[in-house]
């Protein structure tokens, strides 16, 4: 689907969108990978290892990447709430956090740029389109964004105001 009969394809379609969110995503942790794992230590005792940031950020990768294509090639509601989710995760609840980060720290979190500048508006945009074009209504998507966040909205804050980690 690409709209209502008769009108032209939104220039942000469900179908471009989430071809972008793999390659934001990519230029998200190409921002973060030289100096986050650095950040990241200064602030949690029980830090992480380059590897560790790596792995993590594969998975995270690949996630995206099968959503991606799975609603591209059937923007259908099943794969728009789970799409919905993900993004309140990886995009939302992470911009958030590297932006309370900065300002929390009076220093840059790497990937605050790309989190802010990238991840919000390719998040929200998404959202709407997945309500648009997927046939999930608006509350629904909204709720799957807002539950998809919370562990990474938690495990920020251990991380910001704790020093302390999930995993």
């Amino acid at each position: 689907m690409s709209g209502p009969p008769g009108r032209a394809p939104s220039f942000f379609s469900l179908r471009r969108l989430a071809f972008s969110l793999p390659v934001i995503f990519l230029l998200h942790v190409a921002e973060e990978a030289p100096r986050f794992v650095a950040w990241f230590n200064s602030l949690v005792a029980r830090g992480i290892t380059q590897p560790l940031f790596l792995t993590v950020n594969t998975v995270a990768f690949v996630i995206t990447l099968a959503l991606a294509l799975t609603i591209a090639a059937a923007p259908e509601a099943p794969a728009g709430v789970l799409l919905s989710a993900w993004v309140g995760f990886l995009m939302l609840a992470n911009a958030i956090f590297h932006i309370v980060g900065t300002v929390a720290h009076s220093r840059y979190s790497p990937g605050a740029v790309t989190a802010t500048l990238l991840y919000l508006p390719a998040g929200l945009l998404t959202l709407r389109a997945i309500s648009r074009e997927a046939g999930v209504r608006p509350p629904v998507v909204w709720t799957a964004a807002a539950l998809g966040a919370i562990p990474m909205l938690l495990h920020g804050y251990l991380i910001l105001f704790r020093g302390s980690r999930l995993f």
